[in-house]
């Protein structure tokens, strides 16, 4: 729990990083080449391929967390899907190296088989996922709305 916690909150300063300072901010830690290739699937991809993507062991989810604070995502909805994919990805990186640590070959792959067909159901649901983050994007933006609407008639 406390390395979820951690990679979290540190993939939120990330996400508000990039969220406050911007483009010029993040183009200083992300190179270029990798700028482009996520700015595409930020861009025409949803909010379920990012959660995918934080459960892949070895990606680079330091860049994904500054690039996405550049995107769509609300911060709700970024605390969601990063905190639970960090969370589900910590959890299958630390059976899968205990299973191999104490060479229990058939655990690892029975866990490996396991997550497979997790991913598979929550393909099967996807557009329901994507349809419950999108409610949450527009709640969002709407108190970001009245929020500015307030301040400027303050």
């Amino acid at each position: 729990m406390l390395s979820t916690t951690g990679l979290t909150i540190g993939s939120y300063i990330a996400f508000a990083l990039a969220r406050t300072f911007g483009r010029p901010f993040v183009d200083r830690f992300v190179d270029k080449a990798i700028m482009n290739r996520f700015d595409y699937l930020l861009h025409h991809k949803g909010a379920f391929l990012v959660f995918l993507l934080f459960l892949i062991p070895g990606f680079p989810k330091d860049y994904l967390c500054y690039i996405l604070g550049l995107g769509h995502l609300s911060t709700m909805e970024f605390l969601v899907i990063g905190g639970t994919g960090r969370l589900f990805g910590t959890i299958l990186l630390t059976l899968e190296g205990d299973y191999i640590r104490h060479h229990q070959y058939g655990r690892f792959f029975i866990l490996v088989g396991i997550t497979l067909i997790v991913v598979f159901i929550a393909m099967a649901y996807r557009d329901k996922l994507e349809r419950l983050f999108r409610i949450w994007h527009i709640m969002d933006y709407k108190r970001r709305k009245v929020k500015k609407s307030d301040k400027k008639n303050s």
